[in-house]
Order: C-alpha cells, then sequence, then structure tokens
C-alpha cells in the first residue's frame, strides 16, 4: 500500500515537472516567478508550489533557464555571440549585459579587450557547462564611451599617474608629463583615458581639469559631481547669452497679460532659498468667495526653444541640491535674478487663478499669463509662526490659505492619496563646508500650505489638456504619472506589518489599498518600527515618471497629475509651459512620438 502511494506521488511529480517544462517553453522572453507557474498551471498545494520553486532553482542552476533577479526566472534567447554593453568593476568582476534578453554574462579580464565600463561590445558566449556561470568574451568594441575619471594626481619628474577614486577601475592612468595640464603631486584631476594598448597594464590619458588640492571642501564637492557626470561649473557661453537677457516688463508686455500687481501677493520658501519659483496671490471677494492666484515664474519667456540656454539647461534635466549648494539649471543671472519672484520687484509670471469657497470647493479656474508684484517673501518659519500665533504679516491670508489647504488635504486623503510624511535630515555647516552638526526638518503647516496648493495647480493644469471640456481631443502632453505597486512588493510589506500588529489591503480597489496604507502610516508614528515599516511602504510603490501616456498618478490618488510648478529647476516644467503657451493659444498638436523621445 505504501509503494503504491509512494507511486501515485512519483507519477503526480513527473506530471508536475512536465507542465513546468510546457510553461517555461512557451514563455519566449517573459520574466516569472513560482507563484506565477503555479497559478498558469494550477498547482495549487504548497507542496505542489514548493516542488515548483525547487525545480526552477535546480534548472536555473543547470543553465536551461536564466535568474534575473532572486526568485525571478527567464529563458535564454541567445546564440554564440550576442550585443551589449560592458560593466568593469575594480574588483575584476567585469560583466556584459546582453541587448536581447537583459543577461548579465561574466567576462574575465584577460577576455576583455580593456573594454571600459559602458562601452557596446560584441561577445563570444562559451558553451555552458553544468553547475558553472555563462562566460563571454569580448570580441569587438563596437562603440566607445567617453571616459574620465576622478582621482588623485602623483607627479614624477616625466610623467605622472591618476590614483583613480573609481568603482570601475582597478589600475591607475598613466599620463604623459605634455598632457598633465600644470597638474601637481596631490591635485584633485578629471582625466580622460585616450589610450588602452592590449599588451598594456595600464591605460594612458590627459588631465581635462584640475579640480584643486585633495581634501579641501570645494575641491572634494567638484570631484563628486564631475564622478557621477555632473556639471560642477557653468560654460561661460551660457552665462555671457544669459548676462544679455533683460527683465524686458515693458507696456507692450503688459498689455497681453494679467496684471495683478495690486493683488496681495507673497512667497514662501526655505530660508536660505534664493531662487524663488512659485508665490501666491489672495483676496476676498464680494461675493464672500476668495481669488487664489498660484503664481509660477515665466522662465519661457526667456528663455527660448533650441537656443544655447534652453540646450544646457535640457542637458542639465534639473538643478541638483548638495548638501552646501546648488547645481543650478539655469544660469544665476536667470534663476537668481530675473526669472526669481523676489518681493517688490515686478515680475512676469504663469499663473492658476483660483475661485473657492470656505468648503475648499474649486468653482473656477483660469491659467493665463500675468504680471505681479510680491509684497512679501516669507520663509516657512515665519508664515508657520503667523499660523500658530495669529501675528505677523498677511495674517488673514495665510491663515485662510491655510485652512482651504487643510481641506483639500484631507480630500485628497479620502479620495486615496498616500500619506507620506517622513522627515528630512539637513545639516548645519559653517562657511568653510564643514558640518557641525545634524537635524531633522518636520514638515509642518506652512510646508503643507504650499505644497497643496502647488498639486492643485499642477493637477489643473493637467486636467486642462488631458480632459478638455466639450467635443475637444486631448492633445500631447508632459504628464507624471505614478503606476500601480506591484502585487507581490505590496504582498510582502502586507506580511511585515501584520508581524508587528498592523493590517494592509494588499489586494483591491487603489482607494482601499491606500487607506489601509494611511491607517498604518498613522499608527506608526512615534514608534520604534515607524522608520522600518514607512521605508518599506515607500519601496513598495513603483517610481513616478514623466510621459505622454496618461496613466494616473496612483500615490496622489490622481486621474490627472503634471509638473508646472518648478520652471527654474526642472526641463520638464518648461516643456509643459510652452506645450500651455500654444494650446491656449489654438496652436495645433505638437507630434506626440517627438515629445516623448
Amino acid at each position: 500500500m505504501a509503494q503504491s502511494a509512494k507511486a501515485a506521488s512519483s507519477k503526480s511529480n513527473i506530471a508536475l515537472a512536465k507542465k513546468v517544462m510546457d510553461f517555461v517553453m512557451q514563455q519566449k522572453n517573459n520574466t516569472y516567478n513560482y507563484k506565477q507557474v503555479a497559478h498558469a498551471i494550477g498547482a495549487k498545494t504548497a507542496v505542489q508550489q514548493r516542488n515548483i520553486a525547487l525545480q526552477l532553482v535546480e534548472m536555473a542552476f543547470n543553465g536551461e533557464i536564466i535568474e534575473v533577479s532572486p526568485g525571478k526566472y527567464k529563458s535564454p534567447q541567445r546564440g554564440n555571440e550576442a550585443i551589449g554593453v560592458f560593466v568593469r568593476r575594480s574588483n575584476g568582476k567585469n560583466s556584459v549585459i546582453t541587448d536581447s534578453d537583459g543577461e548579465t554574462i561574466f567576462v574575465a579580464e584577460r577576455n576583455s579587450m580593456h573594454a571600459l565600463n559602458g562601452d557596446r561590445v560584441k561577445v563570444n558566449i562559451a558553451a555552458h557547462r553544468r553547475g558553472a556561470e555563462p562566460e563571454a568574451e569580448v570580441i569587438e568594441i563596437i562603440e566607445k564611451k567617453e571616459q574620465t575619471f576622478i582621482g588623485t594626481l602623483k607627479v614624477d619628474k616625466h610623467f605622472g599617474y591618476l590614483l583613480t577614486d573609481s568603482k570601475y577601475l582597478a589600475t591607475d592612468i598613466f599620463i604623459p608629463k605634455a598632457k598633465l595640464k600644470s597638474g601637481k603631486t596631490g591635485d584633485k584631476a578629471v582625466v580622460r583615458i585616450t589610450e588602452w594598448k592590449d599588451d598594456f597594464k595600464n591605460p594612458s590619458g590627459e588631465v581635462v581639469d584640475i579640480l584643486g588640492k585633495a581634501g579641501e571642501n570645494n575641491t572634494e564637492i567638484h570631484a563628486i559631481l564631475a564622478e557621477f557626470g555632473l556639471p560642477y561649473k557653468y560654460p561661460s557661453t551660457v552665462e555671457k547669452a544669459a548676462d544679455k537677457i533683460g527683465a524686458g516688463i515693458t507696456e507692450e508686455v503688459v498689455a497681453q497679460r494679467i496684471d495683478m500687481r495690486d493683488v496681495l501677493t507673497f512667497t514662501i520658501d526655505p530660508a536660505d532659498a534664493k531662487d524663488f519659483d512659485d508665490a501666491l496671490s489672495f483676496r476676498r471677494l464680494s461675493n464672500g468667495h476668495y481669488e487664489i492666484g498660484v503664481h509660477i515664474a515665466d522662465v519661457t519667456h526667456y528663455v527660448h526653444p533650441d537656443t544655447i540656454i534652453d540646450r544646457e539647461a535640457q542637458k542639465r534635466a534639473t538643478s541638483v541640491y548638495l548638501v552646501d549648494r546648488v547645481v543650478p539649471m539655469l544660469p544665476e543671472h536667470l534663476c537668481n535674478g530675473i526669472c526669481s519672484l523676489r518681493p517688490n520687484e515686478d515680475k512676469l509670471a504663469f499663473s492658476v487663478i483660483f475661485h473657492m469657497d470656505d468648503d475648499g470647493k474649486v468653482l473656477t479656474s483660469k491659467i493665463a499669463r500675468t504680471v505681479i508684484r510680491s509684497d512679501r517673501r516669507f520663509s516657512y518659519e515665519e508664515a508657520q509662526n503667523v499660523i500658530e500665533t495669529g501675528l505677523g504679516d498677511c495674517v488673514e491670508a495665510i491663515k485662510k490659505l491655510d485652512e482651504l489647504a487643510k481641506i483639500l488635504r484631507r480630500q485628497r486623503y479620502e479620495n486615496g492619496s498616500v500619506e507620506f510624511d517622513r522627515a528630512e535630515v539637513k545639516f548645519h555647516i559653517d562657511e568653510a563646508g564643514k558640518p557641525l552638526g545634524v537635524f531633522f526638518k518636520v514638515s509642518k503647516d506652512a510646508n503643507k500650505l504650499i505644497e497643496e496648493f502647488m498639486l492643485l495647480a499642477n493637477r489643473t493644469v493637467a486636467t486642462f489638456v488631458g480632459k478638455p471640456q466639450g467635443k475637444k481631443k486631448a492633445k500631447p502632453f508632459v504628464y507624471r504619472v505614478h503606476d500601480v505597486p506591484d502585487p507581490s512588493r505590496l504582498a510582502d510589506l502586507a506580511a511585515i506589518a501584520r508581524t508587528f500588529g498592523y493590517k494592509i489591503k494588499a489586494s483591491g480597489p487603489p482607494k482601499e489599498i491606500n487607506r489601509s496604507i494611511n491607517r498604518m502610516l498613522a499608527e506608526v508614528k512615534g514608534r520604534g518600527e515607524e522608520n522600518y515599516l514607512s521605508t518599506l511602504a515607500i519601496r513598495s510603490m513603483a517610481k513616478a515618471i514623466y510621459t505622454t501616456d496618461n496613466i494616473g498618478h496612483y500615490g496622489l490618488g490622481f486621474e490627472y497629475y503634471t509638473h508646472f510648478t518648478s520652471p527654474i529647476r526642472r526641463y520638464p516644467d518648461m516643456m509643459v509651459h510652452r506645450l500651455l503657451d500654444r494650446y491656449l493659444a489654438g496652436g495645433r498638436s505638437v507630434n506626440l512620438q517627438k515629445l516623448e523621445d
């Protein structure tokens, strides 16, 4: 009897293994895990699912399938030769990522042809041996990537070396005396590789720039920027072009805009901010409603497409914020001067003007180019003091805006927006850039006031283009979208939260899932597990991206959303401003594919 049961079990396992093989053979370039395989072939018991997981592990060990990430597999789609991107590592664990299926294949240094990180290469893939990693040999470097490395110079009598800081290169770079650019021992430098002969251990290069003495704060910050391909200085030609631009607020320009210079307007920003790209205006209307203007610096009035300034901004894409400085997207004359909504200066703005009632309902909205004049510059701390004490400048405006922002925020959470409210780490530094201390910057009501009206403006602009009134069709636009979370990550988050005593819905309507996450985030406040669980919750989410294909913003719970409010520091916002200007003027749709590219 026992033998009969054992035989039946064996027969069942063989049948199950065959179903797994049949499934795998049909997947082509798709990825899958054991749960997906089990669901597809109808394996419901824990024992069957465990056998499937073990079979996939064994198949990956034997080279029959590829484990592209822990627990996720795909069938190999390769011949003897492949093309891909070379990945160099200073520990010798080089590899190539193939174009055909994204597989990572080991390349020994002796088989690398001295290919550098990012080079496009053709490789010959060795015949697979059971239980061994696949291995490849570079047979041609198809396209060499421009290579610069950061390090410290060591200069002898007739030549020099760069002792690299890079994780991508294990060897030093030899530099002929004539190519040192007056660099001295101890200088931090940017060096370009010019040659690496097959039979030479070290590549040869030339100094591109001397950053300064190693160890000095400014030098080390510039080295970090250069290492990650970020600009550490502005091209003089771009700055000269920017310096020629004047404010140009003439009578003719004003006549083409809504003049709001007589309306109470102010900015609320960090205390150390220099580029003020958004302002709020406020006035009570005779019918008891409120006119609230969200005014954004009209950068694209000054920066025209395909100019030297525009090309540099597009290349930079955003401003980059470091501990002790900002690396701006636009030259200082524009970002901190002409475009910045500084107090007591006439400024050009692109605005969204709302009429709202006491219940926070938007009765009407209008998008228009305006002229404004900020009456007051508030820091977040100053505005927070007004909210808490009811004392200071612009009390009625700030108190009412805070009240409306809280209503908008409550409505947003009720409609499924996720409440990620995390403290930001900031540093106290001295004039030399030396850190003196660290503190947590907590988002208070003043911060949330600004955030809520910026969200409202962004959402309104996206809806205006994406969901036009009447019989008009939506036109191509730049959206900020956020996809639904990966179900397996949500399931993992729910399982871990359960061990701490919290309940999270891992399936169902997005609104219900997000409400359950918000409940958990509220309950965990101030507890030891707060940072752990809130970090896991963020990591369970997809990453937000820019695209012309609007799928909505899951995390905010918005059907339409874009970035309109920061054109001084984000190039996508400049794109949005240009598209809005075109469409408001009755212009035709732009080419969708070109916009996406």
